[in-house]
């Protein structure tokens, strides 16, 4: 157990406080333009991940283990200041900390044509923006975190993150096909404007909402203040079985999913032959199975409790992965959609399910950090799983490197048997106050 002020012991779950009547989207302002900014900035997210490696591959004539690099150096600084952000994070206003990451992601895209346009594009430039803006991803996504329970009431907190990982799914597979398309009319560097053009309405959306945070107390810390919050954060996710299991679970299913995704658009170019129109199409088909998890995952959490749907989900639809392998010219491409749909099904479902379990468990002083630890170790396998693609599709080719890889996404789910989720009807929760709630 973490011997910290705030214990972290399993206790089983109860409705913190009944959601109101009525849907967040129609009756909370905040929550609608929080939302708003969120599916704006997915959806220029979702255009570049298309974009950005076709402009690789398109004007640069780039290999897979190129473009591998692009998808590595997204994730990397989840890696290299994962920690420490999340005790920064804890010690400022979380709105602020959203607005500036936001600006400093629309100047970085905005560079990109700029940099085309007078000749200076090229590769070390697109690993550039590409680093520096998962940087502000890195601040956005902690102080984000932290920030949705602060303005939400609690029984509001499973309906809201339902509704912005569902969004977020809708918004990418309008990107992603709308990315395809727009790299045929306009090009793959002309289409990285929309991205920029999606941080400018985040910007917008996040400077009218009117919830604001309680002044942080401003204290004097002694040497070594923020790596003794850092192994704080640490130790609370290594020590309690809860965190320690899904963080596991999370970096290894991120390994083998970044494995593959990585090489998907050299894949579907160069092996499946498709125009980069349908690279996109396809993909934004696949990915539609996340707003399909996100639709479910509240009903079947409920029906059949959240640690059981955990598995369910963790489990069922990614056994279907393989299928991403036998994609093929004409028909074939059916697998692809096939196996994406139910990967991506069963990923945002998880998803839904463990950010309700994170911020009603866990304590609000601590939000920031514990969800840091836990990306750290989610996302930091993200980098290394896109450069064991590109190692792969490099030696092997991308089909074989696929077989690899979309076999061991349904592999990772077996380590949450071993795991106390294994043998609960329902993930453990906090009462409001922080109180014990009964046993199951």
């Amino acid at each position: 157990m973490p011997d910290t002020p705030a214990q972290l012991s399993p206790r089983a779950p109860a409705p913190a406080s009944a959601p109101r009547s009525g849907g967040l989207l129609r009756r909370h302002r905040d929550f609608r333009l929080l939302w708003s900014g969120e599916v704006a900035g997915k959806f220029g997210a979702a255009v570049t991940g298309v974009a950005m490696p076709l402009a690789a591959v398109s004007t640069m004539d780039a290999g897979a283990f190129a473009v591998s690099l692009l998808s590595a150096a997204a994730w990397l600084p989840w890696l290299i200041i994962g920690l420490p952000a999340g005790a920064w994070v804890d010690r400022l206003p979380r709105r602020p900390v959203m607005l500036a990451s936001a600006a400093v992601s629309l100047v970085l895209f905005l560079s990109v044509p700029l940099a085309h346009w007078t000749g200076r594009l090229n590769l070390g430039w697109l690993l550039t923006v590409t680093l520096l803006t998962g940087v502000a991803a890195v601040f956005f996504q902690t102080a984000y975190t932290v920030f949705l329970p602060a303005i939400l009431e609690p029984g509001d907190l499973q309906e809201g993150n339902a509704t912005l990982h569902g969004s977020a799914s809708a918004a990418m597979i309008a990107g992603q096909g709308g990315g395809g398309l727009l790299v045929q009319l306009v090009g793959a560097v002309g289409g990285l404007l929309a991205n920029a053009g999606t941080f400018a309405v985040s910007l917008v959306c996040l400077l009218a909402i009117r919830h604001r945070e309680p002044p942080v107390a401003k204290e004097r810390r002694p040497a070594g203040a923020l790596l003794g919050e850092m192994r704080e954060g640490l130790r609370l996710v290594a020590r309690d079985p809860w965190f320690r299991a899904l963080s596991l679970y999370g970096a290894a299913s991120n390994l083998a999913l970044m494995g593959y995704q990585s090489l998907l658009v050299v894949f579907l170019v160069k092996d499946v032959q498709l125009s980069s129109g349908a690279v996109g199409g396809l993909i934004a088909v696949a990915n539609a199975g996340g707003v399909a998890g996100a639709f479910v995952s509240r009903r079947i959490a409920t029906r059949i409790g959240t640690a059981r749907a955990v598995l369910l989900f963790a489990l069922g639809p990614s056994a279907l992965a393989p299928l991403i392998a036998l994609s093929s010219p004409g028909a074939g491409v059916l697998f692809f959609a096939v196996g994406g749909f139910c990967v991506s099904a069963g990923v945002v479902a998880v998803n839904v399910v463990v950010a309700g379990f994170r911020q009603r468990y866990c304590p609000p002083e601590l939000l920031g950090r514990v969800s840091a630890s836990s990306s750290f170790l989610n996302y930091g396998t993200l980098p290394l799983g896109a450069l064991l693609g590109g190692a792969l599709g490099s030696v092997l080719g991308a089909r074989p490197a696929l077989w690899i890889l979309t076999t061991a996404v349904p592999l990772a789910g077996l380590l949450l048997l071993g795991s106390p989720v294994r043998g609960r009807r329902d993930l453990p929760a906090r009462s409001p106050k922080g109180a014990a709630t009964p046993g199951d």
